[in-house]
């Protein structure tokens, strides 16, 4: 039975982001756009990561251009945009198609983990990902990342004993 430490993403400046390497960690997993209405949600998904990240929280952004096409660059222009605009240092994949039948192998497992429901309908959908690998957590586009229901899942993913 598959879960999150299965996949791994291209990141961002080269290489590879492993799931895996998070093992007994939360991972927060968001599709992100620079041209969105919800692109000020880099400053709170930079918060989570400042004020969780000693504790063990991993952010993970991952570019994706599906919903309005509101992410055409490149990934150095997408880098930039997120260092300069928004002070991100949390770890970025390379951009990724994340619904369809296009959508990388990590999306399309939280797809049919979660059902229809629980897939992405716009930029900034967040998955929690527990410390063991499954899915803690699924926040739509609109549930800002210092939401309570975000952080009190973070809270409860980090109080989480690990194997």
């Amino acid at each position: 039975m598959a879960n999150a430490h299965d996949f791994s993403f291209p990141g961002i400046d080269g290489g590879e982001i492993r799931l895996r390497d998070f093992a007994g960690k939360p991972v927060l997993v968001v599709n992100t756009a620079s041209a969105c209405g919800l692109t000020p949600q880099y400053a709170g998904l930079e918060a989570l990561w400042k004020k969780y990240g000693g504790e063990g929280l991993v952010v993970l952004g991952v570019p994706a251009n599906d919903f309005g096409a509101q992410e055409p660059g490149t990934e150095a222009e997408i880098k930039t945009f997120c260092e300069t605009r928004f002070a991100v240092d949390f770890p970025m994949a390379a951009k990724q198609p994340v619904i369809g039948g296009s959508a990388h192998p990590f999306y399309a497992w939280a797809a049919a983990e979660l059902g229809e429901a629980g897939t992405p309908k716009w930029n900034f959908h967040k998955y929690l990902i527990a410390p063991d690998g499954t899915l803690a957590a699924s926040f739509g586009s609109r549930t800002a990342p210092e939401a309570p229901e975000v952080v009190e899942a973070i809270e409860a993913a980090l109080a989480t004993p690990t194997a």
